[in-house]
């Protein structure tokens, strides 16, 4: 089977696309509106760039009638946004947060997660999740799609302050993931969980490592 998506229609009942980059991980972004109304929301198409300095991305798509997503504006707005890992016991709360709502509402408010506040502006983080960025807003990449839920905003940031609960910390100065069990978004409505971990190192990169360099040696 093969198709041309820009030119015709999946021969599936179900578009494979999303379903093919997997598993993607979650950007909960955290954020407020210039009126302080909070706000938090769950986005699929969410990555980090570089590592020195370390910066991230996301991408939002509009709404049907051309409305921009909250959590953007509120970076363009305020210069800040939060990433706070989600995981596999934060599930509900990650699905509830997804929900459209007025904003004028904050989705805080029916969430039963504790809040707390970022050092470098009063954004409020979800206490409860074992690893948050607080990030920097940088600038806004817009690209038109072929319908207005189709065109993006896509956000990038520069990650400045890392909160880690000492708790998800090994011995030897790893996270352990296993433990968090972190979600990732699949296709359709599915999701995947970190349960399992294996290990392969690229020959002589090892101290490459230390510095986030893991695949340095295998991407040349």
């Amino acid at each position: 089977m093969k198709y041309r998506p820009s030119s015709e229609p999946s021969p599936l009942p179900y578009s494979p696309f999303k379903s093919c980059t997997v598993p993607r991980p979650i950007g909960w972004l955290s954020s407020v509106s210039a009126a302080g109304v909070e706000n938090i929301a769950p986005y699929s198409q969410w990555q980090n760039l570089t590592f020195d300095p370390p910066m991230v991305m996301f991408s939002a798509n509009q709404y049907p009638d051309g409305r921009r997503k909250d959590t953007v504006l509120n970076a363009e707005e305020t210069g800040w946004f939060v990433w706070n890992m989600a995981t596999y016991d934060l599930r509900e709360a990650v699905n509830l947060s997804a929900m459209a709502l007025p904003p004028e509402e904050s989705e805080f408010d029916r969430l039963s997660v504790t809040r707390e506040y970022a050092d470098n502006a009063r954004i409020p983080m979800v206490k409860e999740s074992p690893v948050k960025f607080e990030c920097r807003y940088l600038g806004t990449h817009r690209l038109k799609g072929n319908s207005p839920v189709g065109s993006i905003d896509i956000v990038f940031a520069q990650v400045e302050t890392i909160h880690i609960d000492d708790r998800v910390i090994t011995a030897d100065g790893k996270l352990d993931i296993a433990a968090i069990r972190p979600i990732a978004r699949l296709g359709y409505f599915d999701y995947a969980v970190v349960k399992d971990t294996f290990e392969m190192r690229v020959p002589g990169a090892d101290a490459d490592a230390r510095f986030g360099l893991e695949g340095r040696a295998a991407s040349r």
